[in-house]
């Protein structure tokens, strides 16, 4: 038996076959969309921050043990690294939204509802599933932390202005169709708080106050062990509630949602492929490099999804580019993952560190973002 083989046999079931699991879940979800129409609007007749309360649950409950797990003593150690925080700026601010405004204008010339649906959507920057992500690939659970903070102040004070830049005033420099666009600087704001404030407090204070009780080793060892497989767990949940919630418009434009699948695939693995070879030249190590790529290549559908329905309706074709963006992004950037283990092990492992093969040794997953460099 090889040392791969050796190393999968000893992962957790659901590490084993998480692929399997996160296509069961989209899988049910668009049979359940199906089966009960109704389920949808049922889903949406509460909602927190312009999104259903049943996913901002879900959001809570796969973020919450991810930040738990973050030393926060330690991110201001982390936080000194400006060449990393300069690096994810540029990538996050200033090419992602670029690269998404050219994909949509280069691919979808004649669906200017889908394109503008996808331009919002690369306004919108991770503040919260790349954690998953990012603990799924080793990489740092402080750098993330920190750039998914930064993501979340840039969010608040530019997602209106960059908007208004990318809808309204680039296409009209081009003598292209413009767009009118206004959000208040408080909704998102409000999405912040949510999908971060709530879980990152949550997650900081059960730290502080049970290492104080009980001691940083039993903390480490036996409380994140327990609460480690809840990440996940709450990922698939939410996986299910969003794909039931538009499962109908999915299935009744198949070709539409392949025509705003396109350009999403080309841009995960653009920035994801050129965020890792940036980091990788400068000297990164390779939980800083994941941590920022994953960052990179992230979007917060949410924030995307509450702005189209908020501005255009929820029948319109920018709230359907927006539903189809998980759609696309959980199983390209689970494949990701997968491709950033094996570069791990290709690009930044010794030859004699059999731990370090792709896929090891991870018996539990809490134990994913129980890693640290050296």
């Amino acid at each position: 038996m090889t040392a791969t083989a050796k190393v999968a046999a000893r992962l957790s079931v659901v590490d084993r076959f998480l692929p399997l699991w996160i296509f069961a879940a989209m899988g049910l979800g668009l049979l359940l969309g199906r089966a009960f129409p109704a389920i949808g609007p049922a889903l949406d007749t509460v909602k927190v921050g312009g999104v259903s309360l049943p996913i901002a649950f879900g959001l809570f409950w796969m973020m919450y043990p991810v930040l738990a797990k973050v030393r926060y003593g330690k991110l201001a150690s982390v936080g000194a690294n400006g060449k990393l925080f300069t690096t994810s700026l540029v990538f996050n601010w200033i090419l992602g939204p670029l690269l998404m405004f050219a994909l949509a204008w280069l691919l979808l010339p004649d669906l200017p509802h889908y394109r503008t649906g996808l331009i919002l959507i690369g306004l919108a920057r991770c503040i919260a599933m790349v954690l998953i992500w990012n603990m799924l690939a080793r990489g740092s659970n402080e750098v993330a932390a920190l750039l998914v903070a930064l993501n979340s102040v840039f969010q608040i004070l530019f997602y209106s202005v960059l908007g208004w830049f990318y809808l309204t005033v680039l296409p009209g420099w081009l003598g292209a169709e413009v767009t009118s666009f206004h959000v208040s600087m408080w909704s998102i704001a409000q999405s912040v708080l949510l999908f971060l404030g709530v879980p990152l407090v949550a997650g900081a204070a059960t730290r502080g106050l049970l290492v104080r009780a009980r001691g940083a080793d039993w903390y480490e060892s036996r409380f994140l062990s327990k609460i480690g497989p809840m990440a996940l767990l709450g990922l698939l949940y939410t996986i299910v509630l969003m794909f039931a919630m538009q499962g109908d418009k999915i299935v009744r434009l198949p070709l539409d949602v392949i025509r705003i699948a396109i350009p999403l695939v080309l841009y995960f693995a653009i920035m994801f492929g050129s965020s890792f070879v940036i980091a990788k030249k400068l000297g990164f190590s390779y939980e800083d490099t994941a941590s920022l790529s994953f960052t990179a290549a992230g979007n917060n559908f949410e924030l995307a999804i509450a702005v189209s329905v908020g501005l255009f309706g929820i029948a319109s074709g920018e709230a359907l580019a927006g539903v189809v963006g998980p759609l696309i992004e959980v199983p390209a950037l689970l494949a990701l993952v997968y491709l950033s283990l094996w570069l791990k092990q290709r690009l930044f492992s010794s030859p004699i560190d059999e731990t370090a093969k792709v896929g090891s040794p991870q018996p539990q997953p809490a134990d994913l973002a129980d890693r640290r460099p050296a």
